[in-house]
């Protein structure tokens, strides 16, 4: 395959994937689910593009991780995290743990007693859960994020954290499980020991690692802007292996760097997180084009019986005990909080990754255990993914969400610091009737008309300036509560 046709090849998947993007968002259908079908129909049993190489999909999967984690913690909040702090913590470790040692009890016994065909040790069942163990931090952030899920009782801070910081724990487990079955004289005290120290260290590194990196990046003063993204992108990946180097995790890490990173000042910042959104973005694609394209859909559908019934047993059962034995102590979190946590344990990218590590490590029957990881994902957001939105409604814990036009023919933006509220408007004949001087419109006090937008002419009005329909007014407030009250007023004329 030549440069040009992969480029040709690859640029028509991505085309294709933002194409479905759009439509998948209209229907309810998981963005990610539908890049890893379009993968998948790209494939060897599809259109027939080959690839074989988990190496290839573990080093994308790796980046693409790293992009999405450093930019999840960019954009999280401190004053969002910090009330759920604790909670967060349990999750992403004794969740993490209790989910694995209850679905490989399951998986265990299901192998030895109803599937003759297949048959799993308890160290290849424990291997199988631990891969799948984390909830996926691209499919959790994903999903919340695309449909603006504004939750009660601190969730969406709550499954966010969860999701970006449980996978060092899944990570952990399924090293250890390779080791134990590639070295059965492995010690089981030097592996806890080296769960400590990699999540101690990681966790050091990338709060320590993020300050001074925080401090060069603001002292430094590059004469081309735009290299300040770049700059950003190599202190990630400096995070990342140099903790890695040190026997930290670097995924923690990561994801640390990133929140002490975005909750504090720095040079450009707001053209930064919306670089390494979009960079995010972009290889959350490729991940899941290339995981679709490594998985063979007919090698599917021997697995599909055993899959389908480790995957409900995960999401009714498994994943249910884990969060709430994991919450006993949080008294104050509703019944119907814990109930919604634990649906919300979305299975993505992540598990599919690590389903490779068996694979290179040949371990016996690994290219089953990733079939049966990839089919559980898959199950995972048909049957989580789709239900997000309207589970939380059904528990009664989403909020309405104000809805506002986006800005679109004004390029501006607030920095973080400023709290004010800024939305267009445009001008009906209704709102004319008054009169069409800028005086007769109707705003509250502390909204500001700052510029109008006629046909191609843009222009700071006064107090006499004559309105036409069709103008688009700039709207500026004091906070979104006082902007909501003056699309109230205005829409009152319509």
């Amino acid at each position: 395959m030549t440069v040009e046709f992969f480029l040709l090849v690859g640029s028509i998947l991505l085309f294709i994937s933002i194409l479905a993007e759009k439509t998948g968002y209209r229907f309810g259908v998981p963005t990610l689910l539908l890049f890893l079908v379009i993968g998948m129909m790209a494939g060897t049993d599809g259109v027939g593009i080959e690839f074989n190489n988990p190496f290839f999909a573990q080093s994308i999967g790796v980046v693409a991780l790293n992009l999405i984690l450093f930019s999840g913690g960019m954009s999280t909040k401190y004053h969002e995290v910090w009330p759920i702090i604790a909670q967060g913590v349990v999750l992403s470790t004794l969740g993490v743990f209790l989910t694995a040692i209850i679905t490989a009890g399951f998986i265990y016994w299901l192998t030895q007693k109803a599937f003759s065909s297949i048959t799993f040790s308890f160290l290849e069942a424990l291997l199988l859960a631990s891969v799948m163990a984390s909830t996926d931090s691209a499919s959790v952030f994903g999903i919340l994020r695309s449909k603006s899920l504004d939750l009660k009782e601190r969730l969406r801070p709550m499954l966010e954290f969860e999701s970006g910081s449980n996978d060092p724990m899944a990570y952990l487990m399924t090293i250890s499980m390779i080791s134990f079955l590639t070295n059965p004289e492995t010690s089981i005290w030097s592996m806890l020991l080296k769960f400590v120290a990699q999540f101690s260290i990681g966790a050091l590194a990338g709060y320590f690692l993020g300050k001074i990196f925080l401090r060069l990046f603001n002292r430094i003063n590059l004469e081309n802007d735009s290299l300040y993204s770049v700059l950003m992108i190599a202190g990630m990946f400096f995070v990342f292996s140099f903790t890695n180097f040190i026997q930290g995790n670097g995924y923690l890490s990561v994801y640390i760097a990133g929140l002490v990173i975005g909750n504090n000042k720095f040079v450009h910042k707001r053209s930064v997180v919306r670089f390494f959104d979009g960079l995010a973005w972009l290889f959350q694609i490729v991940m899941f084009l290339t995981l679709g394209l490594l998985v063979n859909p007919l090698e599917l559908i021997p697995v599909a019986g055993i899959g389908l019934l480790i995957g409900i047993f995960m999401i009714f059962v498994g994943r249910p005990l884990a969060v709430f034995t994991s919450l006993l102590p949080f008294r104050k979190m509703s019944l119907k909080a814990k109930t919604y946590v634990s649906w919300v344990g979305l299975r993505g990218a992540v598990p599919i990754i690590f389903a490779t590590y068996p694979w290179l490590a040949d371990i016996p029957q690994a290219k089953m255990i990733f079939n049966i990881v990839f089919f559980i994902t898959i199950l995972s957001l048909v049957l989580q993914g789709t239900t997000v939105s309207s589970m939380a409604q059904w528990f009664g814990l989403s909020r309405k969400q104000t809805d506002k036009m986006k800005l679109q023919e004004f390029d501006i933006e607030f920095s973080d610091d400023i709290k004010s509220a800024m939305t267009e408007y445009v001008i009906s004949e209704n709102n004319l009737k008054n009169g069409n001087k800028m005086m007769d419109i109707p705003l509250p006090e502390n909204t500001l008309v700052v510029m109008v937008k006629r046909n191609e002419h843009y222009f700071v009005p006064r107090g006499n300036t004559e309105l036409a329909e069709g103008d688009i007014l700039l709207l500026i407030s004091d906070d979104e509560k006082l902007l909501q009250e003056t699309y109230e007023r205005l829409g009152k004329q319509q």
